[in-house]
């Protein structure tokens, strides 16, 4: 039978089979089953092998701090193994910032981002010596105000170089009406950061973040470019060196079509080299922000198929992985497509002829579906689905319709022939998700009527 259009291809056998090892453990072990029908999984060599390929693309860089993207990947445990790699966290939020130090993440190595930084946090941040990117000029005021006396935090502010938009406007952070940064061909707008620099001699980092998947690496470095030209500006107008690092933002985009790593770190660090070479020389240290990269190919989320049947032709396996996991999956097909593997109540790969099949989520709404008309072998209850490349910002991030628990996460490794798996986050009990909903004050709605009625 001829592949659907819209189908993905299948990854190489030889990941099939590293996959159908983890699930058969997971099975065997009661990390997966009817009982626990959907759970996500961390390959924690690959994840260590991404953080030495960032690293070594970097090598040149005389001056360089990695930080990891909290919200890719919102796990301690995960967090913690790449801290221990030696990376840096990027927050931007309190959430995030207590997940970072949680995860034992030096105060030194992470970076606060944030279009909304309550005085709270701007003076939190302060007082721990984080470094904190301003994302407007009335943001600086508030740092005027709350910086204290030897403050250790680096202080840089954000800029929107305007270069425009990738694929994907929700990815895209350089747009002409960009929410992030300081605008910087808006009128005026260059010359009011150059007096904000001068007025404030502390404030020595600029930030720049162009957008992620959809941007292709030529914009991304474009925007890196013109960040690089307005920190000579600044220097040579102050006649100091007082812009003396850059925070190059993260953003490099994954392939979802198949296992291949592209594009890769050393893609990324060429275009650079062709935008401008000079940012390699040393002059200012660097910071970058990756997240998805890091994550995205080194998960993926199994599922188990609850019903199989037939509509308008078509046929629906429903399963435990929808919107509540694979969120932007959901709403944005088009643009986030994954990967789809079918394998029987063992874990091992199906085989045979294949057919259009769409895959539904346990969500109560129509558009629930993962992926439409999917060329995979038949599947009927009992088996599992894998949705691959997911990583970053699926089952880490989920959605709390329908008040579904949030699945069990679990780190593996493969050495030889062994599977070992650790836990990196419980599923989410009832009794949790009932705590979560208000149950602690599931008279107060009542009081208040009483008390009126009463008065």
């Amino acid at each position: 039978m001829n592949a659907h259009p819209d189908a993905v291809p299948h990854p190489p056998t030889a990941s099939v089979d590293r996959v159908s090892r983890v699930l058969r453990h997971a099975l065997d072990h009661g990390l997966l089953g009817t009982h626990q029908p959907v759970a996500g999984f961390i390959d924690t060599d690959g994840v260590r092998a991404g953080v030495r390929a960032l690293r070594t693309a970097f090598d040149a860089v005389p001056d360089v701090l990695h930080t990891f993207a909290v919200k890719a990947s919102s796990l301690v445990p995960v967090l913690r193994l790449l801290t221990d790699q030696g990376m840096g966290c990027e927050v931007a939020s309190p959430g995030e910032l207590r997940l970072a130090l949680d995860a034992g993440c030096d105060p030194a190595r992470i970076v606060l981002d944030s279009p909304a930084k309550t005085r709270e946090e701007i003076a939190e941040a302060l007082a721990l010596g984080i470094a904190l990117n301003a994302d407007n000029l009335d943001e600086l005021d508030r740092i005027d105000a709350l910086r204290p006396a030897g403050c250790a935090s680096v202080i840089g502010l954000r800029v929107n170089p305007q270069v425009g938009g990738g694929s994907i406007g929700a990815m895209s952070t350089a747009t002409s009406t960009s929410k992030f940064g300081v605008a910087l061909r808006d009128e005026g707008a260059r010359e009011r950061v150059h007096r904000a620099f001068a007025e404030r001699p502390w404030l020595t980092r600029l930030h720049a973040h162009v957008g992620s998947q959809g941007c292709p690496l030529e914009l991304i470095a474009e925007g890196i470019a013109e960040t690089y030209r307005l920190a000579e500006e600044i220097n040579d107008r102050l006649r100091r060196r007082q812009v003396t690092s850059l925070d190059i933002g993260g953003g490099l985009p994954v392939n979802f079509t198949d296992d291949a790593v592209r594009p890769t770190y050393d893609d990324y660090v060429t275009a650079l080299r062709t935008a401008v070479p000079a940012l390699f020389e040393g002059r200012y240290g660097l910071v970058t922000e990756f997240g998805r990269s890091l994550l995205a190919k080194n998960g993926f989320i199994a599922a188990r198929v609850e019903y199989a049947k037939e509509a308008g032709g078509r046929r629906i396996a429903v399963t435990h992985a929808g919107a509540q996991t694979a969120t932007r999956t959901v709403f944005m097909p088009e643009a986030w497509p994954l990967r789809v593997g079918a394998f029987d109540a063992d874990g091992r790969p199906k085989h045979g002829p294949t057919v259009p099949q769409d895959l539904a989520g346990p969500c109560c709404f129509a558009g629930d579906v993962v992926a439409s008309a999917r060329e995979l072998p038949v599947l009927e209850e009992g088996d599992f689905v894998v949705l691959r490349d997911t990583g970053a910002y699926y089952f880490s991030t989920p959605w709390a319709y329908n008040s579904l628990p949030r699945p069990a996460v679990h780190g593996y490794a493969l050495d030889g022939g062994t599977v070992r798996c650790a836990p990196v986050r419980d599923a989410q009990t009832l009794d949790e998700i009932a705590a979560e909903s208000g149950a602690r004050h599931a008279d107060g709605l009542l009081a208040l009527t009483t008390a009126r009625t009463a008065s």
